[in-house]
């Protein structure tokens, strides 16, 4: 496990578009404001402005914006602007090297998924799972992502993953003023039981792009984070963890966090259930769900190669985050 270095006030942290362009968000000042709160100097990329007919640019672009984030040593910390779909074009051509001999946070989710894995599989390097510079773009709802923002990335001490408050599935970048948030009711245990392993996974449609390359982490003693974004039904669902299944290792997971899942995909509590119940190589595993992080408002930050622990025992269920 190559740990980077934890985040302090006064640190600088490097922008960047390794997938959709920053031409794809507004509300910037509102995402500057709130990272200057937290004392981070921002810096950007030289082509995050760009854009092609899909909203990003060329691999040699989104390349050359990550090595020289990792070759700055001014930069602790690379922070993604928001998701899209194609940042696993960049994987060949990754300097793995460059990124191991210069460890630093690097911290996004949904099509990132991607990146984060396999820089971990690749160097052995923790990741970061969690909000894009985007999130902090919102005016309202921010404060459960930023305290844990905060848990992950500036502090080494363990932590414990609580369930937020209220959540949101709104299009909150057309009304900053008026979102919809709703009670969260909680974690739902699936399967009870304990675990401890190493955590790895976010996105399960990202995630598959992994699956069978040089990049895929090892899953063996592993507690595996999964979600899924409002495109994707549960039939696909259904297939892609399937799919997951499948893979080399998946025998020795040792534990499951699902994330909650967005309304316009249809996903239920009792149809996770019944594709649960239905996979006979899950009979075994502590499955917690609705955990925050996927495509609604909060979410969590998470390691990518860290240690987690989770416990489906009681009442109440606890994930707590150990080595990070």
């Amino acid at each position: 496990m190559l740990l980077p270095q934890k985040l302090k006030k006064g640190d600088t942290i490097r922008i960047i578009a390794p997938s959709s362009s920053a031409l794809m968000i507004g509300n910037r000042h509102i995402g500057n404001a709130k990272l200057a709160s937290l004392g981070l100097n921002l810096t950007f990329g030289k082509h995050i402005e760009e854009s092609d007919d899909f909203g990003s640019t060329t691999i040699e672009a989104r390349i050359k914006d990550l090595h020289d984030a990792f070759a700055d040593p001014e930069v602790k910390a690379v922070h993604t602007v928001i998701g899209g779909f194609n940042s696993n074009q960049l994987l060949p051509y990754i300097d793995y090297d460059l990124i191991a001999n210069n460890p630093k946070i690097f911290c996004g989710y949904s099509d990132i998924t991607a990146l984060s894995n396999a820089i971990t599989a690749k160097t052995g390097m923790v990741t970061y799972s969690g909000p894009h510079y985007s999130s902090f773009c919102m005016k309202k709802g921010v404060d459960y992502i930023t305290d844990y923002f905060q848990k992950c990335l500036f502090s080494n001490d363990p932590y414990e993953i609580v369930s937020s408050e209220y959540w949101a599935h709104d299009e909150w970048y057309l009304d900053q003023e008026n979102r919809d948030f709703k009670k969260n009711e909680g974690y739902w245990i699936l399967q009870k039981g304990k675990a401890q392993g190493t955590s790895v996974g976010g996105n399960l449609c990202t995630f598959k792009l992994l699956h069978g390359t040089p990049y895929m982490p090892d899953l063996k003693n592993t507690i595996l984070f999964i979600e899924d974004d409002p495109m994707n039904i549960p039939e696909v669902i259904d297939r892609d963890f399937q799919s997951l299944i499948h893979q080399p290792g998946f025998d020795k997971v040792k534990g499951i966090v699902v994330g909650r899942f967005h309304p316009d995909g249809k996903m239920t509590r009792k149809l996770l259930e019944q594709i649960v119940r239905t996979k006979k190589e899950l009979s075994h595993l502590p499955i917690i769900a609705n955990v925050d992080f996927g495509h609604t408002t909060p979410m969590i930050t998470f390691p990518i190669g860290g240690e987690v622990s989770i416990d489906a025992t009681g009442t109440t269920p606890k994930i707590l985050v150990g080595k990070h």
